[in-house]
């Protein structure tokens, strides 16, 4: 009889606790569906319950697409999940992102979306005290100062990029994916002002083994932020995950640890960034594990989204005949020879420079989101109260592809960006490009990717005439995971006598 007393107590056991988890998750569907504060914004009704439809979209790489989708589905505002909100509206990519009146606290990056590393917090996801110090100290390294004493050593690897495929081309190896040649030239160039030393990858024509695995790196983070979110799902995650990535990962920061050390102990006058870092020695100064995690984060901002932008420009220019020809006649009509190509004249063309804008807008280097969370007390987004704690954010892709924003969204025009322009693009947002981001934790970096991409493709225009190749005709539909994974871009390439 008392075994089984036992059993039935257990069973009934059992059955209370199934009851009370269902009973459970009945309320927390029809408190996100009909109750919560975000029950009045449009949205997928199983995102409003969970989180696993965002996960599964970032997973795969198609959360940009999937997030146009959604907002010409349900409008300008989409609930993506039970505590998510993402826009597309010029004045809530000002509200979330600019600075905020003194006195009111600013939106924090959100921690599930920004997962820190190893040495601990970065720039991109530290405290507001911490970040302004980390800002403060690396903005001189960006200043318009700096970028003058960098010039020359950036000219040097541009010119071995252009000497690298005349090579190319004299041994016959006419075809060439240009997505990884602009990739060895940001990688060196970002390695020699972040470290003191490149990556080789011009000089050897491959990736460096430490580039791979920064590659690796951002692919693993991007796949992680579910433990973020349902730390109960740690098992199977790190079932799933390639343990090849996650080594290369670990080895990634090891790596990085390793470069900054190398350079502390290695002094020079060349103006790379630890130059202009180490000049403050007191309490504002990084520690060594601080210089640590913003290497990482230095190396990838001011390398990966610069190559990016620079293959979408050739990609949409070579679709594109009559741009093609007039960015052609442009930067060869400028110069008199190779040698007077510099960032200040460069700086001045017109066409090539609306041709890059128009490459951000069609193709910006962070394609997705980068959220924010709604500080204490709650804000006004767009006109609407949103309540503290919301996860919120700008969508760039979608934005920037949205009719309403946009003359003809989907096509690459960069006629739009002239001072003296077509009067049917009159009515575009052009405000509502904001590939760098806005505010105090905009891009540090954005005069110094401008500089690069201007000069990198002035020379490209004048060295070399291109033909895509059509193996490379799709070229620009890719997944993303927080950066795009790209495709080779194979480029025909042939000198131009000048």
């Amino acid at each position: 009889m008392l075994p089984k007393l036992e059993t039935l107590k257990m069973t009934s056991l059992f059955s209370l606790a199934t009851i009370a988890l269902a009973a459970y998750l009945l309320w927390i569907i029809l408190y996100n569906l009909y109750i919560s504060p975000l029950s009045k914004y449009p949205g997928p009704k199983l995102a409003a319950c969970t989180n696993l439809p965002n996960l599964y979209w970032t997973s795969t790489g198609q959360y940009h697409y999937k997030l146009k989708d959604l907002h010409d589905k349900y409008g300008d505002v989409v609930r993506a999940g039970p505590q998510t909100l993402v826009y597309r509206t010029p004045q809530a990519w000002k509200d979330i992102y600019s600075h905020r009146k003194s006195g009111t606290s600013s939106y924090l990056k959100d921690p599930k979306f920004y997962l820190q590393g190893p040495r601990g917090p970065s720039i991109l996801n530290a405290n507001d005290a911490d970040h302004s110090r980390t800002r403060r100290l690396l903005s001189h390294a960006f200043s318009e100062k700096a970028l003058r004493d960098q010039e020359a050593l950036i000219q040097s690897y541009v010119d071995m990029l252009i000497n690298r495929l005349q090579g190319e081309i004299a041994s016959s190896r006419k075809v060439v994916d240009m997505s990884q040649w602009y990739n060895f030239t940001t990688f060196d160039i970002i390695g020699d002002l972040a470290f003191g030393e490149p990556f080789d990858c011009l000089k050897n024509s491959q990736y460096h083994p430490w580039v791979k695995m920064l590659f690796s790196s951002m692919k693993v983070l991007a796949l992680r932020r579910p433990l973020a979110i349902y730390p109960f799902l740690a098992p199977i995650v790190s079932g799933l995950m390639p343990k090849r990535l996650v080594k290369m990962r670990e080895e990634h920061f090891a790596l990085t640890a390793e470069k900054v050390h190398r350079r502390l102990e290695t002094k020079t006058d060349r103006p790379d960034f630890m130059a202009y870092i180490l000049r403050v020695d007191d309490d504002r100064s990084l520690t060594a594990r601080e210089m640590e995690a913003n290497a990482a984060i230095l190396i990838m901002a001011g390398s990966e989204t610069t190559a990016s932008l620079l293959s979408g420009f050739t990609f949409y220019a070579l679709t594109n005949a009559g741009v093609w020809k007039k960015l052609v006649e442009e930067v060869r009509g400028a110069f008199g020879s190779y040698d007077e190509i510099d960032f200040k004249e460069v700086s001045q063309l017109g066409y090539l420079n609306a041709a890059l804008e128009e490459s951000l807008r069609v193709y910006p280097p962070v394609p997705a989101t980068i959220p924010r969370i709604v500080p204490e007390g709650g804000a006004v987004i767009d006109g609407e109260f949103v309540p503290q704690g919301v996860s919120v954010s700008g969508a760039h892709y979608s934005t920037y592809h949205t009719e309403s924003l946009f003359t003809d969204a989907d096509s690459f025009i960069p006629e739009r960006w002239l001072e003296n322009r077509d009067k049917r693009f009159e009515s575009d947002c052009r405000t509502a490009l904001q590939a760098f981001s806005l505010g105090p934790r905009n891009c540090l970096g954005r005069n110094l990717a401008y500089a690069e991409m201007r000069l990198i493709a002035a020379k490209m225009l004048w060295s070399f005439d291109m033909t895509l190749d059509e193996s490379s005709a799709s070229w620009n539909i890719q997944k993303a995971y927080n950066i795009w994974e790209r495709k080779p871009l194979m480029v025909k390439l042939s000198l131009v006598l000048h």
